[in-house]
């Protein structure tokens, strides 16, 4: 079996390549060999367990600078977490022992807009599929409604962003009980970062008091 990679080495791994990203200095993009090809298609080690939004710019590979077999990545429209996501993560950190979790929400997520409109204009037309994204965002937007932020939805929108990953990252935590036991005794971590659009910088802003 492939050596373990500890959390804080991969978070490690994904900041310096984010930063490398950023400051358009990426290195990971490389041919690779016909071994190295033979190995990824025999098994796969993925330090680190990516769940972002199916948002078109924002693919977890390109953003963290890391190659094929580097991430394992679930994404889905709001970085929502549903049980076959959490049943992804579960089985990504059974069978490849992978130690960190990231849920990475973005700036001007369309799902968190779709779903301010919903709750401040009545707009409910969506579909049944749909609605039922957004009614998982829903939480994370209602606890700001009775604040000044319900009058600027820009303010709104950032705040709600975060509040979203924080949700998700609570229900991984506490939603899988081999997620919780992991958490636990054996060094797996869940945290929670946001993904600016405008700089293509990430912030590691939730779960980070290890650090």
């Amino acid at each position: 079996m492939n050596k373990i990679v500890s959390a804080r080495e991969a978070l490690a791994r994904l900041r310096e390549g984010n930063l490398r990203f950023a400051n358009n200095v990426r290195n990971s993009v490389q041919l690779l060999t016909h071994r190295q090809r033979a190995e990824l298609a025999a098994q796969q080690a993925p330090c680190a367990i990516i769940i972002g939004c199916s948002d078109s710019r924002v693919p977890a590979e390109i953003v963290f600078d890391q190659g094929l077999g580097d991430l394992f990545v679930i994404r889905v429209a709001g970085n929502i977490v549903a049980p076959s996501q959490v049943g992804s993560v579960e089985f990504a950190v059974s069978r490849y022992h992978t130690r960190l979790v990231v849920v990475l929400g973005h700036s001007r997520c369309g799902a968190v807009t779709a779903t301010i409109e919903t709750l401040l204009d009545g707009d409910d037309s969506a579909s049944r599929n749909i609605a039922s994204i957004v009614n998982r965002v829903k939480p994370s937007v209602e606890g700001f409604l009775d604040t000044e932020l319900r009058h600027d939805r820009e303010a709104l929108h950032r705040a709600a962003v975060r509040a979203n990953v924080r949700a998700s990252v609570n229900q991984l935590r506490h939603g899988s009980a081999i997620i919780e036991s992991l958490v636990a005794h054996d060094g797996l971590r869940v945290v929670g970062a946001e993904y600016a659009l405008e700089t293509g910088l990430v912030d590691f802003f939730e779960g980070m008091s290890e650090d």
